[in-house]
């Protein structure tokens, strides 16, 4: 098959960028941008003088896949549908398609926003006709539908006074910036409620002005939620930009954990589209398995921290809630504006329910063998009220020299609980037992001293999930010395974090 001749695997191919993106003398990156995504003046509002729309609108009801078409300027099908203008709109808008089918998991985000009782009209927004296309055209294509669904909602405002502030825009993929269009063609001061932009889509829209994407200023709240922004050929899937109020990085947002990102690219060059489904689908689409775990695991909601960066968050750096550093991943997010947007940072599981609870812990080593840098493994076991996690492994990134505190991140799957004992082992073997001695024969101390070892008197811990700050200290106060091979058991003491935070 050629790729460049099916539509979507055209962005994903080497000789494809060469051959759809790229132009002679120019980078893949900046050729087809603006020509690609059109302008923004040259869509003119035409609602007033036509009676139907491209896309279809159709009410989700528990009944059928199909859902209940309700026809632009026609009053009656609001009634035929049972629509319900005192319950807020939640509209879900798909992205660009290979089959020219509504995927699977609409109808799964439909049902989850329906279930638990939540009183909302949900309508599912279907352009497949634009949107199964080549992927440079399904691009030029948002705006139109953006403009499109900017008439409905006003049309919906005019005809049975439905505020389009109750209106909720979840767009995945090329649908994130249909939404962001659809938000700032809207007319008059007023502007949409929220839009939530799942893993928006990057090539195309990478780099571009705020006014040829999504954006913060398309709604009076913007969050979007980025899971496969690997680079290839400098463009990736979804957007890595900012490009809401809040930007949800899961894992970094490049890899999700069971996707088997490495091979994404091989994948699709052997299986064709069959790959794109194995590889592609499982970290694109990751962003709207994480939004529906957010409405069906009320109990288990994912917080996510700001952060500059996923190394500093790995060190377990980030996670404090105050003056609004942590919010929620997905339909229960804290609503509110900022003047610049936040990068939040967390860790998930690779199924469903996703949330992980994350942990710093802090560790004051003091090497006592002058000189000589030492790169152990450690692992920990921890018991809580509630659960045990044991044998969790620990790699520094750096090795042990000197005198130092270390800082880290350790995710737990399930809610162990308050912390109340922490065992800390030094995973030595054979091989580092003999390393020792060595070192022990090269450099003399006197007799009747101690070996030298690692002396480790302290381990601070902060919980991200409940801001907990706990200290603890060796159960032996005689012995803090740390051997290959050795465990040593620290229990709760006094608090010594610094009351503020830097």
């Amino acid at each position: 098959m050629d790729y460049c001749a099916h539509a979507g695997l055209t962005f994903l191919k080497d000789s494809c960028w060469t051959k759809i993106f790229r132009e002679p003398g120019k980078s893949a990156s900046k050729s087809l941008n603006l020509e690609a995504l059109g302008s923004q003046t040259e869509y003119t509002r035409t609602k007033k003088d036509q009676q139907s729309l491209e896309t279809k609108f159709q009410l989700y009801t528990d009944k059928t896949e199909e859902g209940c078409q309700i026809l632009f300027n026609q009053l009656e099908t609001l009634d035929k549908c049972s629509f319900n203008a005192s319950l807020p709109l939640v509209m879900i808008v798909h992205g660009w398609s290979v089959d020219g089918i509504l995927e699977d998991w609409i109808w799964k985000m439909a049902a989850a926003l329906k279930s638990q009782d939540k009183q909302i009209n949900v309508i599912i927004a279907d352009w497949l006709t634009f949107a199964h296309q080549h992927y440079p055209i399904a691009v030029q294509n948002t705006r139109h539908i953006g403009q499109e669904i900017a008439d409905f909602l006003e049309w919906l405002e005019e005809s049975i006074q439905f505020s389009r502030s109750n209106v909720h825009l979840i767009g995945y993929s090329l649908g994130a910036h249909v939404s962001g269009f659809a938000g700032s063609y809207i007319s008059g001061t007023t502007k949409i409620g929220r839009i939530t932009g799942l893993d928006p889509a990057g090539p195309l829209f990478e780099g571009m002005s705020p006014t040829d994407r999504l954006s913060p200023d398309d709604a009076n709240f913007v969050d979007a939620i980025h899971t496969f922004t690997k680079q290839h050929m400098g463009l990736s899937v979804g957007i890595k930009q900012p490009v809401a109020h809040f930007d949800f990085y899961p894992n970094g947002g490049t890899f999700q954990p069971g996707c088997h990102i490495m091979h994404v690219y091989n994948h699709i060059a052997q299986y064709g589209i069959t790959g794109i489904t194995q590889t592609v689908k499982c970290a694109h689409e990751r962003s709207v398995h994480l939004f529906i775990d957010s409405l069906l695991h009320n109990d288990k909601q994912s917080t996510a921290y700001w952060c500059n960066d996923i190394n500093t968050f790995d060190k377990g750096m980030c996670l404090s809630c105050r003056k609004n550093r942590c919010n929620t991943l997905g339909y229960n997010i804290r609503e509110e504006r900022l003047p610049k947007s936040r990068r939040l940072f967390l860790k998930t599981r690779a199924r469903m329910p996703f949330k992980v609870y994350h942990y710093q812990f802090k560790i004051h080593f003091i090497n006592e063998i002058q000189g000589k840098q030492i790169e152990p493994t450690f692992s920990i076991s921890l018991t809580g009220t509630k659960e045990d996690a044991k044998n969790l492994p620990i790699t520094l990134v750096e090795g042990i020299n000197g005198n130092k505190t270390y800082s880290f991140l350790i995710t737990l799957d399930t809610d162990i609980g308050e912390l109340i004992m922490i065992k800390f082992k030094w995973e030595g073997t054979a091989v580092w037992e003999n390393i020792w001695d060595t070192v022990q024969t090269i450099i003399p101390w006197r007799k009747g001293t101690r070996r030298p070892g690692l002396i480790v008197k302290t381990i601070r811990v902060k919980a991200g999930e409940t801001q907990q700050k706990m200290t603890f200290c060796s159960q032996s106060i005689e012995n803090v010395h740390l051997y290959p091979a050795q465990e040593k058991t620290f229990v709760r003491c006094e608090d010594r974090f610094r009351r503020q935070e830097k």
